[in-house]
């Protein structure tokens, strides 16, 4: 008696059963719930990477800039003005305020300055900067004193621009016919999350 020969099953699975491949698509209509998760959980991710940034908090930008309408020769320091030897002190900016930063939300350290080029513009330089990197940080001449109502300092100010590097020297022109009475502090403000990093009294 002949017996008869079982069907030959050439891609076996699990169980015998012939294997069978999951596409992403099935996967997907199958586990709705799951998918939608996962797409905004990608996007917050996205989200705050975009928006936030918080990377930057670990990377620093060192900008170094001249002094305006000084000739750097050696080692000579900004706004230097000292007499030379037997002459008269070089043309270059009057310093008419200037102040120590101090910490506000993050450490601060460095000098602002307030001066006068001979052709009259005046100009902020922020002298040995050091202080935190983040999204959207900007220079502001503030009439709010150092040391008054931390979230003032955003209210009548003039926006100098975007902060160039959080650690170097630097400079930022003010508008032609600033009142330098009014300004009473130089700050480093970043609007994204509305803090300000530090501040410096203008003092004469």
């Amino acid at each position: 008696m002949a017996i008869p020969m079982a069907e030959k099953n050439t891609k076996p699975g699990r169980s015998g059963r012939p294997g069978r491949r999951r596409s992403p698509g099935r996967l997907a209509r199958r586990h709705p719930v799951m998918s939608a998760a996962a797409l905004v959980g990608a996007g917050l991710i996205i989200f705050v990477l975009a928006w936030f940034q918080p990377q930057k908090l670990f990377l620093s930008k060192t900008v170094n800039e001249p002094l305006p309408g000084v000739i750097q020769t050696g080692s000579a320091g900004p706004a230097d003005r000292s007499a030379t030897a037997g002459g008269s002190p070089p043309p270059g900016p009057q310093v008419l305020r200037s102040g120590r930063f101090r910490s506000l939300e993050h450490a601060t350290t460095g000098t602002a300055i307030v001066a006068r080029l001979p052709d009259g513009r005046l100009f902020l330089r922020l002298e040995r900067l050091s202080t935190s990197n983040g999204p959207d940080v900007r220079v502001y001449l503030s009439p709010v004193p150092a040391g008054g109502d931390r979230h003032a300092y955003r209210t009548g100010f003039i926006d100098l621009g975007a902060l160039k590097g959080n650690r170097g020297s630097q400079n930022y022109a003010i508008p032609a016919g600033t009142d330098l009475s009014v300004f009473k502090s130089a700050v480093i403000w970043c609007r994204r999350f509305v803090v300000g990093f530090g501040v410096a009294p203008l003092s004469p």
